[in-house]
């Protein structure tokens, strides 16, 4: 029942952030934006889901995760109802602030309820469940969303959503303890014991994982926000043409998330280190998308560029798979601040890719220079894993003294 929740509100809140993607050519007639300002209002929701991060990793690691989750929950379905209302730019922009902290409480308490509910050797799947979700949202909320716009207005998507989506708080209320069930891991330490904030900030590899979250941010959040303008301004699609096109690769990233992450399980379960498993399958990945991305940009058949997209958002689900497993056996206790963090660095890829890929379309008319830079961040994200991220095994955090304490 808890990873059914999971599942359920991950995919709730990648339907509700990326709702705009599809609805902002028809926000665009109504507020006649420019290409910069329609980047802004991509882009905007991420500075609050990103700042927010670190406070939202301390709070699900001292305070109950079910009540943190489920206020963060209430608040972005309250922020996507007041989308639809909206009767200017200026309260767009606040109610995607809105949203954004709401959502920031999510990945923290995740994080922090898998590493106390799943052993090592089932975190691949259960992540890769919750993945498929955050895959599958943008797809229903592009092929349905379009639809419903197209028929209905862009006003009336945000108001369904929202009002919807609240049905989700009365199992999570019902079902979920107040109290989280006993750690699986055996070395789940007591609230005092745990590291503190600034003694996970230092580690060399909470900077590996962050830079690594930062290349899918940026790459994964560009396909999210620019994709169903990208199919309509290069490729001519129509609205009902691109709700059905851009919602393929974001599916097939949902299955690919799936089949990896139950592969890297399954290798572990059969002998290969952790390190081994997760780390070959997820840069592997990565490398193939970048070099899928840049293939697509160049395609100038829109099938054929669908299809590249569709390779490269199976490639991506390789990496997601097992991105948030790596975490959360390395931080062990320490999982909600570090997801905190790595979420916080990881989706500034979120603030900028908008915003470049806005200035970029504005200043020379093509996507092309867009695409590029993706592919080069995720270059990064490699070399931050081969190089900052050590083996993927649970980090034994030395407690700092109290005072009056001392190391003798």
């Amino acid at each position: 029942m808890l990873l059914t929740l999971l599942v359920v509100s991950i995919l709730v809140n990648y339907i509700d952030r990326g709702a705009l993607s599809v609805a902002i050519p028809a926000i665009d007639a109504e507020f006649s934006m420019t290409p910069t300002q329609k980047g802004l209002l991509l882009s905007v929701f991420f500075w609050s889901y990103a700042l927010l991060q670190l406070p939202a990793g301390w709070l699900v690691d001292r305070y109950d995760v079910k009540w943190v989750y489920a206020g963060g929950y209430l608040i972005w379905t309250i922020a996507t109802v007041m989308t639809g209302f909206v009767g200017g730019f200026a309260a767009l922009l606040a109610a995607r602030l809105l949203l954004g902290l709401g959502e920031s409480a999510a990945y923290p308490a995740i994080s922090r309820l898998i590493v106390e509910n799943f052993p090592e050797h089932k975190r691949g799947t259960a992540n890769a469940l919750i993945d498929a979700g955050t895959k599958i949202g943008p797809a229903l909320s592009i092929l349905a969303g379009g639809l419903l716009v197209d028929q209905f207005g862009w006003r009336s998507l945000f108001i369904v959503l929202g009002f919807g989506s609240f049905i989700w708080l009365l199992p999570w209320i019902h079902y979920v303890p107040s109290r989280p069930r006993q750690a699986t891991t055996t070395t789940e330490q007591a609230p005092a014991d745990r590291p503190t904030l600034a003694q996970v900030a230092l580690h060399r590899s909470v900077w590996g994982t962050s830079l690594g979250m930062f290349s899918l941010g940026y790459v994964w959040y560009f396909l999210l926000t620019w994709l169903p303008s990208y199919l309509m301004d290069v490729h001519d699609l129509n609205l009902k043409e691109t709700a059905v096109s851009a919602a393929l690769p974001f599916l097939a990233m949902a299955a690919s998330s799936v089949f990896w992450g139950w592969a890297a399980d399954r290798m572990i379960q059969r002998g290969h280190s952790a390190t081994f498993a997760r780390k070959s399958i997820s840069l592997s990945g990565l490398a193939i998308a970048a070099v899928l991305l840049i293939a697509a940009s160049q395609a100038q058949s829109a099938t054929v560029c669908i299809g590249l997209l569709t390779g490269a958002c199976c490639a991506l689900g390789m990496f997601t798979a097992n991105v948030w497993a790596m975490t959360q056996t390395l931080a062990g206790p320490a999982a909600g601040s570090w997801t905190g963090i790595q979420n916080c660095i990881g989706n500034m890829g979120g603030v900028v890719s908008p915003l470049v890929a806005g200035w970029s379309v504005g200043q020379t008319g093509t996507y092309q220079a867009a695409f590029y830079v993706a592919a080069g961040v995720m270059a990064m994200g490699i070399a931050a894993y081969l190089f900052m991220v050590g083996p993927i095994q649970e980090i034994h955090w030395q407690k700092e003294p109290r005072a009056g304490e001392s190391h003798e």
